[in-house]
């Protein structure tokens, strides 16, 4: 696995979590989570269905309230003002698009919410970025899932945000929308972004993370940068991890 080149170790936070805590009635989502990503860092979170990792990349978005301790974005606390959660760009399992609409128009909408107009370069950027140029026209509902998730993640970039938050963005992406996909990232990644990355998929999250995380009843069971990281050894300790065979790191 080739290793992304790290930003330097006095890179600026730009999301972190100190004591997080978040309950849904007695049920505790998120238990004492405690990590960081800096700018130019990628944290791929891995874990069984239902730790807790969609939960985390809410209250990163600033969409839930902490029962306790806290989530800060660029040293804010969250959820914050408007101005503060727009310096986030949420790759959510709902598409978040507009099935009428077509494809440069959902992302020029979601551009206007961020003060961008919808002649701007930026829309025409992003719509290049997922190869999406030929299907600007194209409304939504006629889209394959890959060409709908694709737009989904232009939507999500559009505005240049510091924190780029992505639960399972391979689902429905072909190999060369995937290849697109690992190839934008990278770039948001070398650009200085932070990129917080929720998946199932072993080899692709290490592919991109500097660092990784298992979450596991809502509670982190390891926190370890990825350098040097071989998928299958890690693959194997995060089953262990996750069946309760391996203590906590």
């Amino acid at each position: 696995m080739p290793v992304p080149d790290r930003p330097p170790h006095d890179a600026a936070v730009v999301a972190e979590t100190r004591g997080l805590v978040r309950r849904y009635g007695r049920r505790r989502a998120l238990d004492d989570v405690t990590l960081s990503v800096r700018a130019g860092e990628c944290l791929a979170l891995f874990g069984p269905n239902g730790a807790g990792k969609t939960t985390l990349l809410r209250s990163l978005a600033g969409l839930l309230r902490p029962t306790a301790g806290e989530v800060r974005l660029l040293g804010a606390a969250l959820p914050g003002e408007p101005a503060t959660r727009a310096r986030v760009g949420l790759l959510s399992h709902h598409s978040m698009l507009y099935d009428a609409l077509t494809v440069r128009e959902n992302v020029a909408f979601a551009a206007s919410l961020h003060g961008i107009g919808a002649g701007d370069a930026a829309i025409d950027a992003a719509l290049a970025r997922l190869g999406l140029e030929g299907r600007a026209a194209t409304p939504v509902r006629a889209l394959s899932r890959g060409w709908q998730q694709r737009t989904s993640i232009a939507r999500a970039i559009v505005h240049g945000p510091a924190l780029v938050l992505l639960d399972e963005p391979y689902t429905g992406l072909d190999v060369a929308g995937a290849r697109a996909l690992t190839m934008l990232l990278r770039t948001l990644r070398d650009d200085g972004a932070a990129l917080v990355l929720v998946t199932h998929d072993v080899t692709e999250g290490l592919d991109l993370a500097t660092h990784a995380a298992v979450l596991v009843d809502g509670r982190v069971v390891h926190l370890a940068p990825t350098d040097g990281v071989a998928p299958a050894a890690f693959a194997e300790r995060y089953r262990r991890l996750t069946l309760g065979e391996e203590a906590a790191a």
